[in-house]
């Protein structure tokens, strides 16, 4: 029975060492909208913040997250420097349907493909919305999961407190 708890303790305290070590971006190659390969890992933004949003065509609160984020990501830019990188976890019975989608809203930001969910797992992404902030060495440093009007209001306090260290 010790042996039992002590087995089911180490196998908790690996879990949660292995759930924590993920705090940069992992390894994946995906493409973006036009065919061209965009490694996560080596994504850099001159020091500055970068965000990574995984959302899907077929999800309401994604769209409404980054048409809210639309609708200020350009004074975001000049403002603190930020770079968003919009995942979109569509499958290929969907994924036809994003570019059409994206370029529809004139986004501003780089949308990239995630069909076969390879970035999704790596990054422990169960549903969508779901929004990562990454500093200037690439470090994961913040994640909120879901959407609520204002969401993009507390995401844009971290992004400041992030370009000011």
């Amino acid at each position: 029975m010790i042996m039992m708890k002590y087995h089911f303790l180490l196998s908790f305290l690996l879990i949660s060492f292995l759930s924590f070590a993920q705090d940069k971006l992992p390894n994946i190659v995906l493409k973006d909208m036009n065919g061209k390969s965009v490694n996560l890992s080596q994504l850099t933004n001159n020091g500055k913040p970068i965000v990574i949003n995984f959302w899907a065509t077929w999800c309401g609160p994604c769209k409404r997250e980054l048409e809210a984020i639309h609708e200020v990501y350009e004074s975001w830019v000049e403002e603190t420097g930020v770079t968003l990188y919009a995942v979109s976890i569509d499958d290929q019975r969907n994924v036809d349907k994003v570019k059409p989608y994206a370029n529809a809203q004139q986004w501003a930001f780089e949308v990239l493909l995630d069909t076969n969910g390879d970035l999704k797992r790596a990054m422990g992404v169960n549903n969508v919305p779901f929004t990562f902030l990454v500093d200037g060495q690439g470090k994961i440093v913040w994640k909120h999961n879901n959407y609520n009007p204002g969401d993009e209001e507390e995401l844009l306090h971290k992004i400041k407190e992030l370009s000011k260290q």
